[in-house]
């Protein structure tokens, strides 16, 4: 994962190289390895490289033998081996994972990015016909921007983050996920087109549980690939423990079988999963898990708990409620948002992922999307039908970008640390997505909590010659939000710290510019300003998502899982 700047058809793009690289310098916590940049015609890319894969020969923007194709990508191409095989004559210059999308573009032009198996956003500048394609992965993992300026109607601007933009651009948008850019007809279209986006169909596919654990185990296996010690973060709930868990078992099978044939002559390492299967990668023998709570947080307990079962080497870090509210202003600049539901949750991974690459690991798996895949949130238990169930996981998952995916990019990414998010594989989607939704509701009565088929398809109770997955309570543990399970009084301090922060008076008064996105509460009124702070320009809030419950389900406004009427508070506040 990097961090990407690019300017297409400036008017003067020699002058304004200087501001680009300082515009690009902005993003450089996303890739404190090195920076690159390229000017071709009135083009400039900038890229700001994390070297993950391809270490020593993947510089970027990378450019063809010929040098008409120009390539800046923030991202992972999982199925860059194959590609490379498919394109067996192309004269590749690097081992990057990313290169593969030079010759995909010669051959499909803008549908390019149909073929991609990976998470990336990307700018590809073709100097022979004048021609820029700009493309970000089918969910959004990766974050980028999209601006233009009323000043030079024709100049289009593209960025990993919002920062880069605001000065330059009185129109930003966030580029839709799923979508691709194309200079040629000056249009964004969408190439990801699964049967699933329609929130009107309703599928009616019976649940193949041993299929769900295949494809889930074959998504952690593609997001191993890495030249340098990876790790997981684990909260101790049933989405991050089994990513763990799966992730430590392809840890220790990959390291049996590494294959020689994955080298080549120079002894350069090419990682990634082939054709059969096979995981090759490099880093620790045993793999690392990490762990953020207030002190004896809900969380802690249960991380330490999985990761003595899993036989991960663990570390656990603590932060005093100060600690957050110190980071607050840090967390609103790098995530770029005023919702309340990312800045509370966000807080303790941004802290946590500064510890992580302090102690050397540049990758983490994370356990981003099982929620709105599954219709994991508390409040899912409300939905009145199967059909109501299913439309709204389908716009969970359509957010994500603007929520989720937006908190694990950028907490991670503010401190060079990459974030891969098996959950949100394609295939996996394409799966569970497509799944009945009644085997995915809520039923108390029949003892079916939140992810029951997903917590189903790694309880190996009946299976004695297969090694469990996780304990039994971990296996079975109610959905904490992120921004619970590392301590109750963690949201309890934001909201106590806004209300003596916001007056009476001083909440009463909104601000014009702020049009119909008022704030309801003080913390919210509190987080926006901050935002307006760091981000006065008016364009910069059309890019926020607020992330609330669905009301008309009878939900409670405050998007903690403790809000919900099924929450059951089994640890006592902290």
């Amino acid at each position: 994962m990097c961090g990407i700047f690019a300017c297409y058809k400036h008017e003067n793009v020699q002058e304004f190289k200087p501001r680009a690289l300082q515009l690009s310098k902005r993003i450089r916590h996303r890739g404190p390895d090195w920076s690159g940049n390229l000017v071709k015609n009135s083009t400039i890319l900038a890229h700001e490289r994390l070297a993950i894969v391809g270490l020593d020969s993947g510089a970027q923007p990378i450019v063809s033998e010929d040098g008409d194709y120009s390539l800046a990508v923030n991202g992972e191409i999982y199925n860059h081996i194959q590609l490379r095989e498919e394109f067996s004559d192309y004269p590749f210059k690097t081992l990057s994972d990313c290169e593969p999308i030079i010759p995909l573009y010669q051959k499909y032009g803008a549908d390019a990015p149909k073929f991609l198996d990976g998470m990336f956003a990307w700018c590809l500048y073709d100097a022979k016909k004048d021609r820029i394609v700009a493309a970000r992965d089918p969910i959004g993992i990766t974050t980028m921007y999209m601006g233009r300026s009323s000043k030079s109607p024709k100049t289009v601007f593209f960025a990993s983050e919002l920062k880069c933009l605001t000065d330059d651009c009185d129109e930003i948008t966030a580029f839709p996920p799923g979508h691709v850019y194309d200079s040629e007809t000056d249009q964004i279209t969408r190439y990801f087109t699964p049967d699933w986006l329609d929130e009107n169909r309703i599928p009616s596919k019976p649940v193949d549980l041993l299929e769900i654990r295949a494809s889930l185990e074959k998504a952690v296996r593609k997001r191993l690939m890495a030249e340098v010690p990876y790790g997981v973060l684990l909260s101790g709930g049933l989405d991050s423990s089994l990513i763990a868990s799966i992730a430590a078992r392809e840890t220790e099978k990959a390291n049996k079988e590494l294959d020689p044939a994955v080298y080549d002559s120079e002894s350069k390492h090419l990682s990634g999963v082939d054709d059969a299967g096979h995981l090759h990668t490099a880093g620790w023998s045993r793999l690392h898990s990490f762990a953020i709570g207030l002190p004896n947080a809900p969380d802690l307990q249960a991380a330490r708990k999985v990761a003595k079962f899993i036989g991960t080497i663990h570390h656990e870090h603590t932060f005093t409620l100060q600690e957050g509210l110190d980071a607050l202003e840090d967390v609103i600049y790098h995530l770029e948002t005023y919702d309340v539901t990312t800045i509370r949750a966000s807080t303790p991974m941004f802290l946590l992922s500064r510890k992580i690459k302090a102690q050397g690991v540049k990758m983490v798996l994370s356990g981003e999307g099982s929620d709105e895949i599954f219709g994991g949130y508390l409040y899912f238990a409300q939905a009145p039908s199967a059909a109501e169930f299913h439309t709204e996981s389908v716009k969970r998952v359509k957010n994500l970008h603007l929520a989720d995916c937006l908190r694990a990019n950028k907490s991670t990414m503010a401190w060079g640390l990459e974030a891969r998010v098996p959950f949100l594989d394609k295939e996996f989607l394409q799966l569970c997505m497509n799944l009945d939704p009644a085997e995915k509701m809520i039923n108390q009565s029949e003892g079916r909590i939140e992810k029951y088929i997903l917590r189903k398809a790694f309880d190996t109770t009946d299976e004695p010659d297969v090694k469990p997955y996780l304990p039994e309570e971990i296996l079975w543990r109610q959905k904490e939000q992120f921004s619970d399970g590392v301590g109750y009084s963690w949201i309890d301090g934001l909201k106590d710290a806004a209300e003596a922060a916001i007056s009476d008076e001083q909440f009463k008064q909104a601000k014009p510019e702020w049009g119909s996105d008022i704030p309801t509460t003080k913390e919210a009124y509190w987080y926006r300003l901050k935002f307006d702070a760091l981000f006065p320009q008016k364009t910069a809030a059309s890019t926020v998502m607020r992330w609330i419950p669905k009301a008309d389900w009878g939900c409670a406004e405050d998007p903690s899982g403790r809000y919900a009427k099924i929450h059951e508070q089994h640890i006592d506040k902290q």
